[in-house]
């Protein structure tokens, strides 16, 4: 059995938080500004080869130096060599009508304090991403109807990760629920807007898909295909093999999906050595908690690397 993108008890968190928004059609970016990030330290990972590998973490439950704390055996490097932050929320401000970016108050803790919640992973050579997703409002990325919109709303995403020293922003095209409080419905144009926006004001970041939703089978509109500006895309059905449709090499892609914990170490092993084995560049992880997951780890890297993880708390 798989688990069907992410229906966890996380996402109830995210909803209930969303009424705690400060003032509608303000982005909810207050508290202290996190410094620049630092240069990344790489010489932490030079030796390591293999596909990248990436873990989502829930933190409305988890830490972020979760990440961090697992390095392999043969001493070439960490085992993630993505973080992503999940997530902050696209919302909508039924007075102004409009959407705008909203970060619950474990998002918002994480970025106030990235200091010691970011920094820490950024030295390590970790980048840090940040996930954005629907909340059950009507606003989503395949609904902005005009360029403008869709530009205004990539600008409040590439601000958030200039404020915050982030490495970049994860598309995640789930809960919008289209149609609510009058919303539009998705349409040809918004995304490839939106992401085009995005990429203009963060040429140098991560742009990644987590490929599902109607933005994610909407990446070209008037002659132009966004597919190129991702950085990655990957599968969003854990424990399965999905090859995402958008037109990245090999080296990009992410088909096979994990949930850590959940997916059996036998799928783990068999969709880590199938990503080797086809050429795939990417693989993906969902849901790293505070626990020593040392063999689940362990259970992908051995196929990606050659080597085992170990845990240091």
């Amino acid at each position: 059995m798989f688990t069907l993108a992410r229906s966890r008890a996380g996402k109830a968190a995210l909803a209930l938080t969303a009424v705690a928004a400060v003032a509608l059609g303000t982005t909810t970016t207050t508290g202290a500004t996190a410094a620049p990030a630092p240069d990344p330290a790489p010489a932490s990972t030079a030796s390591k080869q293999g596909p990248t590998s990436v873990a989502y973490i829930e933190v409305n439950n988890h830490s972020m130096l979760n990440a961090g704390k697992y390095t392999l055996a043969d001493g070439s490097g960490n085992a993630f060599d993505v973080a992503v932050i999940f997530a902050a929320n696209i919302n909508y401000d039924t007075g102004a009508k409009k959407a705008y970016l909203h970060f619950n108050e474990n998002v918002q803790r994480v970025l106030d304090n990235a200091a010691t919640e970011i920094r820490p992973l950024q030295q390590k050579g970790i980048k840090v991403v940040l996930s954005v997703l629907g909340n059950h409002q009507g606003a989503g990325f395949a609904n902005f109807t005009s360029q403008q919109t869709a530009s205004a709303f990539a600008k409040e995403m590439s601000d958030a990760v200039a404020r915050y020293g982030l490495d970049g922003i994860d598309f995640d095209d789930e809960y919008a629920e289209y149609g609510q409080n009058g919303t539009a419905q998705p349409n040809a144009s918004s995304f490839v807007h939106l992401v085009t926006a995005l990429r203009a004001n963060m040429p140098d970041k991560i742009i990644s898909l987590y490929n599902i939703g109607p933005a994610a089978s909407r990446l070209s509109y008037g002659g132009v295909d966004i597919s190129s500006k991702f950085d990655y895309a990957w599968n969003p059905y854990y424990g399965t093999w999905q090859v995402p449709g958008i037109g990245l090499p090999k080296s990009r892609l992410s088909p096979a999906a994990v949930e850590i914990g959940r997916t059996s170490q036998s799928t783990v092993t068999s969709l880590a050595r199938r990503t080797v084995d086809e050429g795939y560049g990417v693989y993906l992880t969902y849901n790293l908690d505070g626990s020593d997951r040392s063999a689940d780890v362990s259970a992908f890297t051995r196929e990606l690397y050659g080597t085992d993880a170990v845990y240091t708390p």
